[in-house]
């Protein structure tokens, strides 16, 4: 059984109860699921960048449970009720898992962030964090979403909210759903006439008219320049 059939087999488990709201009310344990990210790139990466991305790939760091506590926090953090699409539809789970292989530091600060978050709920709630009702996620998430909130008892929740909320955003904003909620959309042609006359005027220079019908023609932009033997453009 693969990982994600395996979550499923968790999602429907008794204890696993009532999960979070990814529109406003609650939803059963089967409805979580989230978008796969890709687990290859090549455009842009060097064989050994593809060499270390597959070997973390093929790796799995983080328990069931502690996998599908990030994926409930993050869609609490960016519900997929949002125009574009959530946090789940944008595959932040796997990503967080990504960056925590591939950057070691984080290890200990999401494990022990997820423990915290357990023993928080157990201590007010009787179950962990995962099994409680959705409003008691919500009271716990209330307690710690304020980094500048002042109590010792609950610093390390704080601190772990925080590096959930930055993954959960800046991972996000690095997809295509993301970028489509920022309004960009790449690189683009646009339009250039050439340089302003005035500007050739003010250095004493022309345009050759023959250049100039071949290279600022806008009608001709989808056509290739071709040059002769001489670097003469002749098309």
């Amino acid at each position: 059984m693969d990982r994600r059939e395996t979550l499923k087999t968790l999602f429907l488990a008794p204890l696993a109860g009532g999960i979070i709201a990814r529109s406003g009310q609650a939803k059963s344990a089967s409805d979580v699921s989230w978008t796969a990210l890709p687990t290859s790139y090549s455009y842009g990466r060097t064989e050994a960048e593809q060499q270390r991305d597959a070997t973390l790939f093929a790796e799995s760091y983080f328990r069931e449970h502690e996998l599908l506590t990030i994926a409930v926090l993050c869609d609490i953090i960016l519900p997929s009720n949002h125009p574009n699409g959530g946090a789940l539809d944008a595959g932040l789970p796997d990503f967080v898992e990504f960056m925590v292989k591939d950057r070691s530091r984080y290890k200990l600060p999401i494990r022990g962030g997820i423990a915290w978050l357990d023993n928080y709920a157990i201590e007010k709630f009787a179950a962990d964090f995962i099994t409680v009702s959705e409003p008691q996620r919500l009271a716990i998430c209330d307690d710690i979403a304020y980094p500048d909130m002042e109590d010792a008892e609950l610093q390390p929740g704080i601190s772990f909210f925080s590096l959930m909320r930055n993954f959960t955003m800046t991972g996000y904003y690095t997809t295509e759903l993301g970028l489509k909620d920022l309004g960009y959309v790449g690189n683009t042609p646009n339009v250039w006439d050439g340089v302003p006359e005035r500007v050739l005027q003010q250095h004493g220079k022309q345009y050759d008219a023959q250049w100039l019908s071949k290279c600022v023609d806008q009608s001709r932009k989808e056509i290739i320049a071709e040059w002769d033997d001489d670097g003469n453009l002749t098309s």
